[in-house]
């Protein structure tokens, strides 16, 4: 086999793995971003406060109806924890945000049988009942409540730090927490099931989690493609123990997880790569147990360490490691018991061509479904204070409950995690722009007009700071001169919403505009 024959086969394989769910991956994030947009975040932390069983099992409602993204849930998780949720239900939600989610059992269905659908949620609530009765025990109230002291005294050193940092930023930007949830969850369910404001923060909601988990998923079905078809089955077996009974499944499920650890994969990413290790003949529980894995990989590992602590963390890993085990190991042997069968093992995990098959007309259904998703998220509207943007990441985050922030001199920024606002904390003029929002370097170089005048000889293109199209210059209906120049807009609506309250559009830079009159 040569070089480019290898690179072929690996990278068709990966494709098409990702051509057999991409209708999968567009339904279940569609879902996700709805139920996301209609199920307030106060509401979760209310209802999160101690670990009694009626308690986890709301925390798994909530986890099941949340982000996939693994960085994203354990942010949210971590918010949960330190604004007042018990902490073993926040670790419970992380648990079900990623592991007991639509997109990741159809993905699973298509991919490896209806047989390891079914073990995810089977083998999530052994998961979750195990968490209930061992962390608490695992981890003291006495820790927790030490945990969730240092994570608030960082949360206040960190805004008293950017407000000494940044000692001209505009006070008139400042939102108080409780007028943003009472905002977040302005409207009834019905109200907002029903109107478009509603359906269009559900499509920002899917398009951002895809946003942020591209890479996830790229890195997934390629390395997935490669494995299938470049590692022989012969070097799974020497890793995983097969032909010894209980032995070879206790080794399989304890095994499994360390390759979730070093896979650096996360969330639907990690599917692919559990299809490849069935292919190459790991037990049933011990891709289970690789599954759930996706909390506990390297770098997720190092953000609880800044989260809770290395006490707390090493825990973590531990009481983890032990129930995805564990739960891994208990599905394999109740399928066993009631007579489900395990899925037979391809020769091949998917079919590599195109046909006109339902794969084909669903995927072209969720394309044109996914258009829809893409214009209502294009169209939203862009004045409403309740959502943000990560800069970093281009995640939603409902400014309500933002489990990161950072205070600039134009306002805040929000962020799905505080690994995005450390990443931004690196090299802010990265996720701004150099110069005014809506002006151009050859207007900013140009001499300033008159108050209520434009400046002359204006050229090339500029982007308006409300919705952030380019806007032609030459051809643009619509603008505002201010001190820092003339800012453009692809509409009068746009403009409006600029003149009415200018401070939300930030000006990157420390700039900000003078309105005349």
């Amino acid at each position: 086999m040569t070089v480019l024959t290898a690179l072929w086969d690996g990278l068709s394989e990966g494709f098409f793995m990702f051509w057999q769910t991409l209708w999968a991956l567009v339904l279940g994030f569609a879902l996700s971003g709805a139920v996301q947009a209609f199920v307030s975040r106060k509401q979760m932390r209310t209802a999160l406060g101690d670990h009694r069983p009626k308690t986890l099992a709301k925390a798994s409602l909530f986890g099941m109806i949340s982000s996939s993204c693994s960085y994203a849930a354990s942010a949210l998780a971590k918010s949960l924890f330190a604004r007042g949720a018990d902490f073993t239900s926040s670790m419970v939600f992380m648990i079900a945000s990623t592991n007991l989610v639509v997109e990741l059992g159809i993905v699973l269905w298509l991919l490896i049988g209806w047989q390891f659908a079914l073990a995810e949620f089977v083998g999530g609530a052994i998961m979750i009942i195990l968490l209930g009765i061992i962390l608490p025990r695992a981890i003291p109230a006495k820790m927790t409540d030490e945990a969730r002291t240092r994570l608030n005294r960082s949360a206040s050193d960190t805004h008293a730090h950017a407000a000494h940092d940044h000692t001209a930023h505009d006070h008139t930007d400042d939102v108080d927490e409780d007028e943003l949830e009472q905002q977040s969850s302005t409207g009834s369910f019905r109200q907002r099931i029903s109107s478009r404001t509603g359906w269009a923060d559900a499509a920002s909601y899917t398009i951002s989690d895809l946003t942020m988990l591209r890479k996830e998923l790229v890195i997934g079905f390629v390395v997935a493609g490669f494995l299938a078809t470049l590692v022989p089955n012969f070097v799974w077996q020497s890793v995983f123990l097969s032909g010894h009974g209980f032995l070879s499944s206790l080794e399989n499920v304890l095994i499994a997880p360390l390759i979730a650890i070093i896979s650096f994969v996360c969330s639907v990413g990690n599917v692919p790569l559990a299809a490849a290790l069935w292919h190459g003949g790991i037990s049933f529980g011990g891709v289970v147990s690789f599954v759930f894995a996706d909390l506990v990989t390297l770098p997720l590992l190092w953000i609880y360490k800044k989260y809770y602590g290395t006490p707390i963390t090493l825990r973590i890993l531990a009481v983890f490691w032990a129930t995805m085990s564990a739960a891994g190991l208990a599905v394999e042997y109740l399928f066993q018991l009631i007579h489900i069968p395990n899925p037979p093992r391809p020769t091949q995990i998917v079919h590599i061509g195109f046909a006109w098959d339902y794969t084909t007309f669903l995927n072209i259904a969720a394309l044109i479904g996914f258009g829809v998703l893409y214009w209502l998220y294009r169209t939203r509207d862009k004045t409403d204070t309740r959502y943000a943007k990560d800069p970093v990441c281009g995640m939603q985050v409902e400014t309500a409950n933002a489990p990161a922030t950072r205070r600039v001199d134009t306002g805040t920024q929000y962020f799905c995690s505080d690994r995005c606002a450390e990443r931004f904390d690196t090299d802010p003029a990265r996720y701004t722009n150099a110069m005014p929002i809506g002006t151009t370097k050859e207007n900013e170089m140009a001499p300033h007009g008159h108050a209520g005048h434009e400046l002359e000889n204006s050229t090339g293109t500029a982007i308006d700071p409300v919705c952030g199209m380019s806007v032609d210059i030459a051809t643009a209906q619509h603008s505002h001169t201010t001190d820092d120049g003339t800012v453009y807009f692809c509409s009068a609506g746009c403009r409006s919403a600029f003149i009415a309250n200018p401070a939300t559009y930030q000006l990157a830079g420390g700039a900000k505009p003078h309105l005349e009159g």
